[in-house]
C-alpha cells in the first residue's frame, strides 16, 4: 500500500486516475456511491484500488489494515509473486498525513511518498520552463491555463480554502482573519531567518499562538522550514555558525511577490522535491539546510548527505561576482558540489575555486 500525500490540488488525484485502468478502480469517499462501495466493502476486482479522500471514514486505518492483512494471507496461500499482488493507493488533504501518526494500527504495512508541485526537470529541462514557473507557479491547474489572471484568482481562493476549510477541520483556531494575515505576513519574510517574536509584535498575538500557526501552516503543505547547517565536532566551532534561527519557504511560490526572493523559494522547493524523492523511495540520508554564520555570512543551501555537504548552492537574479561567502564555505568543504545559480542569467563557467556558475535550469533539470 502507498499512501500519497502533499499539498491540495497538487495533482493527487489526477496521478491515482492515470495509473487506474477502470473507473470502477477508484472509490472517493466524497462520492455517495463510491462510499456505499467502501461501507459495504464490495470492492472492484482490480489488481489497483484507489481510494480518494478516505481520511474521512471514522475506521479508515484499521479497514485499510484489515484489507491488507487479508490480501497479504491470500497471496501467502497462494505463492503469488509480489508484482502480482493487491496494489492500494490512498490520497486525500494533509490531514491524512497528520491522522496515520495517530496510531501504530498501519505501521508497517505502507509507504508514505510526497507530491510535490510541478519542477524544471518534470516539464522536461526545457529553456523556457523556468521562466514559466516562476510566473505561473507550480500547481498544475494555474500552470497549465498558462493566464496571469487566472492564476492570481485561484490562488486567493486557494489561500481561503486553506485557512478556512482544512485549518479548521484539522484545529481549533479562534482568530481566522489573524491567520490568515499571518500567512500573507510570512511571504514577505521569505529567505531570511523567520522571526516569531517579530510576527507576534505585527501581528498583536501571543508567541505560543503564532509558533502553533506556523506549526499549522507547515502540517498543511502551506509553506516548509529548512533549519540551519552548524557543522559538527571541530567543524561547528571553526564555522560559528547560528543553531536556531530556521528559514521557511512557500509551497506555492507564486505567492513571492518580490523576484529574488521567489527564485529562492523555487529553488528551495525543486531542491527539497529532490531531498525527499530520495527520502521515499530510497530512504537515503538526506536533508536540506542553510548555513549562516556570527560574522553575517550566509548560502542559500546546503545539502547534507549522513551529515556532510555534498552540495552547497546560492541562488542570484542575475550573472554576478563568485559570492564570497560561497567560496568561504567551498574551501572548507573542496568535495562538496558548489553552484551559484541565477534566475535570468546566460553565462556557464567553472572558476578556479571549483564553484559553477550557471543559468538555474542547468541545475534544476537535473533533479526531479
Amino acid at each position: 500500500m502507498v499512501i500519497l500525500g502533499g499539498p491540495r490540488q497538487v495533482g493527487k488525484t489526477s496521478l491515482g486516475r492515470s495509473l487506474i485502468f477502470v473507473p470502477q478502480a477508484e472509490m472517493n469517499y466524497d462520492i455517495p456511491a463510491q462510499r456505499q462501495t467502501i461501507l459495504r466493502r464490495e470492492l472492484p476486482v482490480t489488481d489497483l484500488w484507489f481510494f480518494d479522500e478516505i481520511h474521512k471514514f471514522k475506521g479508515w486505518r484499521n479497514f485499510l489494515k484489515g484489507l491488507v492483512d487479508e490480501e497479504a494471507q491470500k497471496a501467502n496461500l497462494q505463492s503469488q509473486d509480489s508484482q502480482d499482488r493487491q496494489r492500494i493507493l490512498v490520497t486525500g488533504s494533509a490531514r491524512l498525513d497528520l491522522y496515520r501518526h495517530g496510531g501504530d494500527s498501519l505501521q508497517g504495512r505502507y509507504f508514505y511518498l510526497r507530491l510535490h508541485p510541478l519542477s524544471v526537470a518534470e516539464l522536461g529541462g526545457h529553456a523556457d520552463a523556468l521562466a514559466q514557473l516562476m510566473e505561473l507557479g507550480g500547481f498544475p491547474e494555474p500552470f497549465f491555463k498558462g493566464q496571469d489572471s487566472f492564476a492570481r484568482r485561484w490562488r486567493l481562493a486557494y489561500r481561503d480554502r486553506l485557512v478556512r476549510e482544512e485549518v479548521t477541520s484539522l484545529e481549533t483556531v479562534s482568530d481566522l482573519g489573524k491567520l490568515e494575515l499571518l500567512a500573507m505576513a510570512l511571504t514577505e519574510r521569505v529567505g531570511s531567518p523567520l522571526s516569531i517574536n517579530s510576527l507576534r509584535e505585527d501581528l498583536q498575538v501571543q508567541h505560543a499562538t503564532i509558533a502553533r500557526w506556523v506549526d499549522i501552516l507547515e502540517r498543511l503543505y502551506g509553506i516548509f522550514r529548512i533549519a540551519p547547517f552548524t557543522g559538527s565536532g571541530h567543524d561547528a566551532a571553526r564555522l560559528r555558525a547560528v543553531k536556531k534561527e530556521q528559514k521557511h519557504y512557500h509551497c506555492d511560490w507564486r505567492v513571492v511577490d518580490n523576484p529574488a526572493a521567489r527564485f529562492e523559494n523555487l529553488v528551495a522547493s525543486h531542491l527539497m522535491k529532490w531531498v525527499e524523492y530520495q527520502v521515499d523511495t530510497q530512504a537515503a540520508n538526506l536533508e536540506l539546510r542553510y548555513f549562516r554564520n556570527t560574522d553575517g555570512r550566509e548560502v542559500d543551501f546546503v545539502i547534507l548527505h549522513h551529515q556532510q555537504p555534498i552540495a552547497l548552492i546560492e541562488c542570484k537574479q542575475s550573472d554576478s561576482e563568485v559570492s564570497d561567502c560561497l567560496r568561504y564555505l567551498k574551501l572548507r568543504y573542496p568535495n562538496a558540489q558548489a553552484w551559484q545559480l541565477s534566475a535570468q542569467g546566460t553565462k556557464d563557467y567553472v572558476n578556479r575555486d571549483g564553484i559553477r556558475v550557471a543559468n538555474a535550469a542547468v541545475l534544476l533539470k537535473q533533479l526531479v
